[in-house]
């Protein structure tokens, strides 16, 4: 009988955490039986996992109150996992959880953190997992930024810290079809597009993305894209109409064709204030395209400046729209970049590499 793997993540909505617990658990399917609790709700990457991945929304089960985590454990006893693996702080109580139900393994992973608290000095939080810290098998982490956080800031015992990349399935995100792309995207092959993919939330910056693009498009002639749903879109938009810009951003909404639009681009661009290992960079890099990123997180893990990309301090406008500007009078470096992002992320950065040393992980604690 294969293990049991408790999947515990916030919901299952179109965002790179998401999308990258789906498609290792698609991948280990052969491996792993594999159950997925959502905190919040579902969503539609739901929909992507195979049929026989039982998924629960937790929000219809009860509520999350006082008593979430009792009720939580219980659960995980009927269910009888050999490994729970929680992901990021709005999962973290399942970890107790596990822990008082008995499960054998419980695994706490650290993808990205907060907007609110791009540096995690949140004191409170900190404490809070420094002392479920003897609860948990492993923690793992996405970047090396992370881990160091982890063990330097937070506090927990180094031996107990692994870090795993994100991972990218390099033959579905791949270049050429550029026309095919244009067509997706809906603009003519002949505009050089600028585009970012994630969704509309504080920590991805986008108004200073929006700012540096209206210092380009006032010289260069180009346009921006940016697909993705949130909160921020009224501000954008609003943003959009102050600067003059309607006709050059297009804000696509939340998009299940990313790999297709993907090729219709000339650059990816990442603005984030905080960052893990960003899914939606490490697609763009598959597909060939030169990064433009900041230097947030794991972001330097991922770019190498000059080499396959440029990196621009956090919330810099000026060194951004520089950078875009770079791109649109040289498309030697461009073509040059992209074609280092693919060989970048085929070597360290694939789907299977992922898959393997989380496969390694599950296997090892099982057998301790």
């Amino acid at each position: 009988m294969k293990p049991h793997v408790v999947h515990v993540v916030h919901w299952l909505r179109v965002a790179g955490l998401e999308n990258g617990t789906v498609n290792l658990i698609n991948f280990l399917r052969d491996c792993f039986h594999h159950t997925v609790l959502c905190v919040a709700d579902t969503g539609p990457l739901a929909a992507h996992l195979f049929p026989d991945v039982r998924v629960i929304d937790l929000s219809k089960e009860f509520k999350r109150d006082q008593l979430f985590v009792w009720r939580l454990s219980v659960m995980l006893r009927s269910l009888k996992p050999d490994i729970v693996h929680s992901r990021n702080w709005g999962t973290i109580d399942a970890a107790v959880a596990a822990w008082l139900a008995g499960v054998p393994v419980r695994i706490h992973g650290e993808h990205t953190r907060t907007a609110a608290d791009p540096p995690g000095k949140n004191w409170r939080r900190k404490v809070i997992r420094r002392v479920i810290s003897p609860l948990v098998d492993r923690f793992v982490t996405v970047s090396d930024d992370l881990r160091r956080w982890m063990i330097t800031e937070v506090g927990v015992p180094e031996h107990k810290v692994v870090r795993i990349h994100n991972g990218v399935d390099i033959q579905r995100f791949s270049g050429g079809e550029f026309e095919f792309g244009r067509r997706a995207l809906g603009l003519s092959p002949d505009d050089f597009v600028i585009g970012a993919v994630g969704r509309l939330d504080p920590v991805k910056d986008y108004m200073t993305l929006l700012e540096a693009f209206a210092k380009v498009a006032q010289r260069q002639d180009c346009k921006l894209v940016i697909v993705g749903e949130g909160v921020l879109r009224s501000e954008l938009e609003a943003r959009v109409a102050q600067e003059d810009l309607r006709g050059r951003v297009h804000l696509l909404g939340e998009r299940l064709n990313v790999s297709e639009l993907l090729k219709g681009l000339n650059i990816y661009v990442n603005t984030s204030i905080a960052e893990g290992i960003s899914n939606a960079v490490l697609e763009a890099m598959a597909t060939g395209l030169p990064i433009i990123a900041t230097r947030a997180g794991g972001n330097v893990e991922l770019i190498e400046h000059g080499v396959n990309g440029t990196l621009v301090p956090v919330g810099d406008a000026y060194a951004l729209a520089a950078a875009m500007s770079l791109y649109l009078s040289d498309s030697t470096v461009g073509a040059q970049h992209g074609i280092a992002s693919r060989q970048r992320a085929r070597g360290r950065f694939s789907l299977e590499r992922m898959a393997t040393q989380y496969k390694d992980l599950y296997t090892s604690l099982l057998k301790n």
